[in-house]
């Protein structure tokens, strides 16, 4: 399904003198006995998820499809990207399932908000607010304004019907709503952390919702959870991968995520989340940045292959892609592009992914680790979550910082409330 390749990635390290350490690590990863072992759910959740949630699930995406025509998905960071990323790589960038996603309740851009409203004040929407606290507060304020917008427009009964809370099991603002006004609640489990948790309610409904079927993701993470379940660099990828960018971290301070295939373009955000945050601590850790290849060659290739050399490259390459075309032959040829006549364009790409190696690793020096995915569907997205998963919990522990915890992003809303002036915060 996956296999790591690192012809090109010029390692000035032996991946086999790590051999010791990651499989201590390995142990404290599956024992618990890491910092951070309260959030360790994810690690088991392809074969303890809740069935009876996903049959839920499944059967609310199933009803509500009939009866909207937009979801809105209310949540920030891990409480939207994961959903997006799968949404996006698996339906594409023009889907044609039933139901259409647009997501608010992570930013204030009050124009966005606002033609957002105009967008669907007309149409049959429903809302999935996803928040474990229920106060989060770009979340909250979203779900305030298109609440009242469909209990205006739709009444409080229909709008009841059309909205689904992910929230905590027991407690918070958002669970207290949801039981008082009738809302279908699903859960965000104590021990998953927003950044590991798209194989959660918080990703699988709206997957759900967007007509992908959550069982076959939940199968290909359980395959992941299978194969890398063992410490032997020789055969695990998602290790070896985990090694490869500690080595290559020693060195360069920036990981550049590479893909290219457009509709992954979300699942790099995905991938910055989790690392970024996973590993940006006590001044450790890489700067996690994307592209879009060969679109962002255009405007990132010269300074990748000739500038300063701050970072090295994950290339994440489909083997088989969704779908195809061929290009014509045209009788003129005042393109000159005659000699492409008759070969794909995938065939196209894979040949400009070739060449871009070559031309950064070979002759630029930026060392390049390359990830081959079979295909993408719904088994093997969810076989990628899980590969990126355990292969952040070890190359984090390397690091020697808890991967599941981000103190310092209290540091931003400390200040951000002081200046609006919420109760509680008069004084830094």
């Amino acid at each position: 399904m996956i296999k790591v390749d690192l012809s090109y990635a010029n390692l000035p390290e032996d991946l086999e003198s790590y051999k010791d350490e990651v499989a201590k690590i390995h142990e404290t990863i599956h024992n618990g006995t890491g910092a951070g072992n309260d959030f360790l759910g994810w690690r088991d959740l392809p074969t303890n998820y809740d069935k009876d949630e996903v049959a839920r699930m499944k059967a609310k995406a199933e009803s509500l499809s009939k009866e909207i025509d937009v979801l809105l998905v209310c949540g920030i960071g891990g409480s939207y990207l994961g959903a997006r990323a799968a949404i996006e790589a698996l339906n594409g960038l023009f889907p044609t399932n039933k139901v259409q996603m647009v997501y608010i309740g992570n930013t204030f851009s009050s124009t966005y908000l606002a033609q957002v409203k105009e967008y669907v004040k007309d149409k049959e929407f429903g809302i999935n607010v996803i928040s474990k606290s229920g106060t989060t507060t770009e979340t909250s304020v979203s779900f305030r304004i298109f609440k009242e917008l469909l209990e205006e427009t739709k009444g409080k009964e229909v709008a009841a019907r059309r909205i689904v809370a992910t929230t905590d099991a027991h407690k918070g603002a958002l669970k207290t709503l949801a039981d008082n006004e009738g809302y279908e609640e699903y859960v965000v489990p104590d021990d998953v952390g927003g950044r590991f948790s798209v194989l959660t309610a918080v990703g699988l409904f709206p997957i759900a919702m967007a007509g992908i079927d959550i069982e076959e993701m939940l199968a290909g993470a359980r395959a992941a959870q299978n194969d890398y379940n063992n410490p032997d660099l020789d055969t695990n990828d998602a290790y070896r991968y985990a090694v490869a960018r500690h080595i290559l971290g020693k060195k360069y301070p920036v990981e550049m995520f590479v893909t290219y295939e457009a509709q992954l373009r979300n699942f790099a955000e995905w991938w910055k989340q989790l690392f970024g945050e996973s590993e940006g601590k006590e001044g450790k850790g890489v700067l996690p940045h994307s592209g879009v290849f060969s679109t962002d060659l255009h405007s990132l290739g010269q300074f990748i292959q000739e500038g300063s050399k701050v970072e090295f490259e994950t290339v994440l390459r489909v083997v088989k892609p969704q779908l195809d075309l061929t290009v014509p032959s045209d009788p003129d040829n005042l393109d000159n592009l005659n000699y492409l006549a008759g070969k794909t364009v995938d065939y196209v790409n894979k040949k400009a992914c070739e060449g871009t190696l070559g031309a950064h690793a070979n002759v630029g020096g930026v060392p390049n680790i390359v990830i081959d995915l079979d295909e993408l569907t719904a088994y093997s997205f969810g076989y990628m979550v899980y590969f990126f998963e355990i292969a952040c919990a070890l190359s984090v522990y390397m690091l020697g910082v808890n991967p599941f915890n981000q103190p310092g992003v209290e540091v931003y809303k400390k200040r951000m409330f002081h200046l609006l002036g919420k109760p509680g915060y008069e004084e830094l």
